[in-house]
């Protein structure tokens, strides 16, 4: 069945008119009244809902039924990335609402070569927060992740995320423990990856991380691009 993200209040037996985005879906896959479809709105669950009006630019339904079905997993994982270049943002985005992440911090660090500012960085986190709500739409997951606004990598470390016990950088320097036998020790608790773009973090912002109360983590022996070694950070701490 169709699935689609509203960011509206939802209840059983109303009637509302979808948003333009979802309107559009609806329109592009010929869905016709009486057809039903899901709704979620981040908030817990989805709702069963009966399209009752198709204009040229209006999609109307009617709410039927919430369904407390969550698709979330135990453990809640922060992403924070040192942006890698070109589409390769998108598609971590994208697979990281997939497999259920929390939330995505892109970050400015010494070695990025996507630079975002002003407008632009706005658009690119409006664009990223659509990517992480279409994954959703078709994962399952009625829970969509939120992308924050870019940051400095500095300014972020300065006022460290305080809601997860467990905060680890994926580093390469001597030392680092294995990401597994870290995990291990905190099972089930929230988790916040700092991971670096294209040739990682330097070893400044590393020593910056670990001063700031990150514990180095390491997912082997083998170099990773940017984008794998987020997602298999995350994975990890998923299973």
């Amino acid at each position: 069945m169709p699935r689609f993200f509203v960011d509206l209040p939802l209840s059983a037996g109303t009637e509302l008119a979808l948003p333009a985005g979802a309107a559009r879906h609806v329109q592009v896959l010929r869905l016709q009244p009486g057809r039903h479809i899901t709704l979620f709105n981040g908030l817990g669950g989805q709702w069963q809902a009966s399209i009752t009006h198709m204009g040229r630019s209006e999609v109307s339904v009617r709410i039927d039924a919430h369904q407390a079905v969550e698709r979330e997993p135990a453990r809640r994982v922060h992403l924070a990335l040192g942006m890698p270049a070109n589409e390769r943002m998108d598609w971590l985005v994208e697979k990281a609402g997939e497999l259920g992440a929390a939330s995505v911090q892109p970050l400015h660090t010494a070695h990025s070569v996507m630079r975002l500012a002003a407008e632009r960085a706005n658009k690119k986190q409006q664009h990223w927060q659509q990517v992480a709500v279409a994954a959703c739409e078709q994962c399952g997951g009625n829970r969509v992740p939120t992308v924050h606004a870019v940051q400095d990598l500095n300014a972020w470390l300065a006022t460290p995320p305080t809601h997860a016990p467990l905060r680890c950088v994926l580093s390469l320097a001597e030392g680092s423990q294995a990401l597994a036998s870290v995990l291990a020790t905190h099972p089930g608790a929230e988790v916040v990856f700092l991971s670096g773009p294209e040739g990682g973090l330097s070893p400044t912002e590393d020593a910056q991380a670990r001063a700031a109360g990150f514990w180095p983590v390491s997912l082997g022996p083998r170099v990773l691009r940017a984008e794998t070694a987020a997602l298999a950070a995350l994975v990890q701490a998923l299973a």
